[in-house]
């Protein structure tokens, strides 16, 4: 794989190096700090991005979002010094696809380029297939769907249907999109349309009555939390998994509370999605 390595500080940046082309892996680019790396990001398209939190300038979580807005094909792994425990779920819930603390071991490296060799095999499979976007700007929901002031009331004749082994997939990153998407396509479950906030989640509910709906907690606007009742409301027969990068009991307790059988937890492991999934498709 192509990788870029950002970390401020040098000796840091070469033992990444020499890690990563122990591996035979290609580092086609260091930096110091994120200022020229969005450009190179768009024009050079690597692979990965080892990134490092703490940066002159823009931290490692504003650069990180901007990738996964400019090039979501490109995974990126964050790497810490700092023990605040709630670094790793935020950077998974802006579409990081590993997270490492420092000091680190080796293997811990290794392991996560190997994790993502996989999953973005699992990606470039999902990108190749099309799977419509939904989109409130695209005129499909009523102006009483765009308010959504309350839980929708249900019919229950309209809404006791779902077509089997179907999804739909509700997440702001593009990323962990693409890669859900692929991993259920690998297990047989056809994903019907793509959200990239909840209000537009509900729209595609309604639309496809899909069996299967992966549900992103953390979102700009309405949360997945929030948006739990509307879409029990919209297809009650619709098994909902939460996808979180925070496991807390409070979270999970909101969330099966809510309505959902279940969580995925961020960063994204496909072998856990497919166990899961295949076990609820057994039921």
């Amino acid at each position: 794989m192509k990788i870029v390595i950002v970390d401020d500080d040098e000796a840091m940046r070469n033992l990444l190096r020499a890690i990563c082309e122990g591996e035979g892996h290609q580092v086609v680019a260091q930096y110091a700090d994120g200022s020229s790396l969005l450009d190179f990001v768009r024009n050079e398209h690597p692979d990965v991005v080892c990134l490092d939190y703490e940066l002159p300038g823009k931290n490692g979580f504003e650069l990180l979002a901007e990738i996964d807005v400019a090039a979501n094909d490109v995974a990126v792994v964050m790497i810490s010094g700092s023990s605040e425990p709630e670094l790793k779920g935020h950077a998974a819930d802006l579409g990081a696809s590993g997270f490492i603390q420092k000091p680190f071991e080796e293997a811990q490296i290794i392991d996560e380029l190997n994790q993502i060799e996989r999953t973005r095999a699992i990606a470039a499979r999902a990108a190749a297939s099309p799977t419509e976007a939904v989109s409130l700007a695209a005129g499909i929901p009523t102006a009483h769907e765009r308010a959504l002031p309350e839980p929708v009331a249900s019919n229950p004749q309209e809404t006791a249907v779902v077509v089997p082994r179907t999804a739909v997939i509700i997440d702001d990153s593009g990323a962990i999109r693409l890669l859900l998407k692929g991993v259920l396509q690998e297990i047989g479950i056809k994903v019907m349309g793509l959200a990239s906030n909840a209000e537009e989640g509900i729209v595609a509910v309604r639309r496809f009555r899909p069996a299967v709906i992966c549900l992103d907690v953390n979102m700009p606007g309405m949360s997945g939390l929030d948006a739990l009742p509307h879409i029990k409301a919209v297809s009650p027969q619709t098994k909902i998994v939460i996808v979180t990068g925070n496991a807390s009991r409070q979270i999970v307790q909101a969330a099966i509370g809510g309505g959902a059988i279940g969580y995925f937890l961020k960063p994204i492991r496909p072998a856990k999605v497919e166990e899961f999934m295949q076990k609820l498709l057994q039921r």
